[in-house]
């Protein structure tokens, strides 16, 4: 049966001094690609400019966005079967 102090001679056994540079992409690649750049965006305050996606879009494109984004899911369901069957008709036609 072992000591009582042989637990601490184990414990420290396991310890490693071993020093890892963990700034080195290679080492700790990035797991999610994209987080650390979402991460760091949203570290910035808050401006008042709009998200880059959103500066090319019209108020009428902005309207549109408010729209489908107040429907319910099976009204949003509904919107995007209509769309697919327009998609359908289109092709049909230009056929």
């Amino acid at each position: 049966m072992a000591s009582p102090n042989g637990g601490d001679d184990f414990e420290s056994s396991l310890l490693s001094f071993e020093k890892l540079d963990r700034a080195s992409p290679d080492l700790w690649p990035e797991q999610l690609p994209g987080v650390a750049e979402f991460a760091a965006s949203c570290k910035n305050p808050i401006t008042n400019s709009p998200p880059k996606w959103m500066a090319e879009l019209e108020s009428e494109d902005i309207e549109m966005l408010k729209e489908l984004g107040s429907l319910t899911t099976a009204n949003l369901m509904e919107k995007v079967k209509g769309l697919q069957n327009l998609a359908y008709q289109l092709g049909l036609e230009e056929c």
